[in-house]
């Protein structure tokens, strides 16, 4: 079966984790993919970009799977962290639009693909049909080896003239109880971002950081740089992913400072509760604003419920700070995750300086430090 002895190869070439949304010309694939390695279900692709990342930086070997379509949903993240931090990212896609496409929606970006990824110097290798299978290995190898993405274009044609003999799929059963209380009230905010971050900074003792992009990341800097500290300088929505990635493939304990734009405008709090890392904090430092672009107000602001959404994605163990007082409390007795700690903060940008770190730097400094 033309499917098991792909997995074969990425099993031989040291392949653990495969994040994948699913494609139908490779749904038998998808399935086979859990028997053989850890399986990071995704609901969006570039979730996957920075979940690979922390995964690669704390030494894993993702795969990450998805439809070609889906690279056009990823291409900022894999620009701004893959490449900007030089981490490697190959990427198995079912290239469709092109070989006997019956859906027209799939044809006018998946049949520029390779232009596209030309354009923006991220290496391809097309892959046509069963002779081809060879080159599998080619772009999981130049993707470790080089340190970079390397996207493989798998046509429909590769899988044809093979029917795959899978047993039929069983679904556990969806019969249960969704029940739930809740009752917050929320108060005047008193901490801004800075506030809240300089109370998590003083007490981190061990912790991988890793913290959303612009002036978070330049104020953690500023209230306790540390090489532990995973400082973004772009790829909106991926510090979770990133975080996540790094608690699957590390026991020490992992906290993502991340924001309620940020997190409003991901997928990913699902796909955290369905791996549920109990080595993985998440805060969300929630001031109702796009912080970093000049604090125009987010569904957060006076609507969305940060907490709320949190249990509603299926993370179990979440409260709400709002003072200094609550946020150490919550700190000191988080245990084990994963957490979801909802900070309510005022708008606000602290004066601080920019990083004075490249991005070579900030990872070769972090993942020394984890102890790869």
């Amino acid at each position: 079966m033309r499917e098991g002895c792909v997995l074969d190869r990425l099993a031989a070439l040291g392949v653990d984790t495969v994040a994948s949304l699913p494609c139908d010309r490779t749904r038998d694939l998808c399935a086979l993919i859990p028997e053989r390695f850890h399986a990071v279900n995704l609901t969006r692709e570039e979730d996957g970009v920075g979940i690979c990342a922390g995964l690669a930086m704390a030494g894993g070997r993702p795969v990450l799977h998805m439809q070609s379509s889906g690279l056009g949903n990823s291409l900022n993240a894999i620009m701004s962290l893959t490449v900007t931090f030089g981490l490697p990212l190959p990427i198995l896609a079912s290239w469709r639009g092109v070989y006997r496409e019956a859906i027209p929606a799939q044809v006018p970006f998946n049949r520029a693909v390779p232009e596209v990824l030309a354009a923006l110097g991220i290496p391809f290798t097309i892959i046509r049909d069963p002779g081809d299978e060879e080159l599998i290995d080619t772009v999981v190898r130049d993707a470790y080896d080089a340190m970079r993405p390397h996207v493989g274009l798998i046509l429909p044609s590769f899988w044809e003239g093979e029917e795959a003999c899978l047993p039929e799929r069983v679904f556990p059963s969806r019969a249960r109880e969704s029940a739930l209380a809740y009752r917050r009230t929320f108060r005047d905010p008193v901490m801004t971002r800075y506030d809240a971050i300089r109370v998590i900074a003083a007490a981190l003792d061990g912790e991988a950081v890793v913290a959303n992009i612009g002036v978070p990341s330049k104020e953690l800097y500023a209230a306790n740089d540390r090489d532990l500290n995973f400082y973004m300088l772009g790829s909106y929505t991926q510090a979770t992913p990133i975080g996540l990635g790094i608690g699957l493939a590390t026991d020490r304990d992992v906290v993502v400072l991340d924001g309620d734009g940020s997190l409003l405008g991901t997928a990913v709090l699902p796909v955290v509760a369905e791996q549920a890392p109990e080595n993985l904090t998440i805060v969300c430092l929630d001031n109702g604003a796009f912080g970093s672009t000049g604090n125009q107000p987010t569904p957060a602001s006076g609507l969305v419920d940060m907490e709320l959404l949190a249990l509603a994605a299926g993370i179990r163990k979440t409260c709400k700070v709002q003072d200094e007082k609550e946020l150490k409390e919550a700190w000191e007795s988080r245990g084990r995750g994963p957490t979801f700690i909802h900070v309510v903060l005022k708008p606000g940008n602290a004066k601080v300086p920019n990083i004075p770190l490249t991005p070579g730097e900030i990872r070769e400094r972090f993942v020394r430090a984890l102890g790869r």
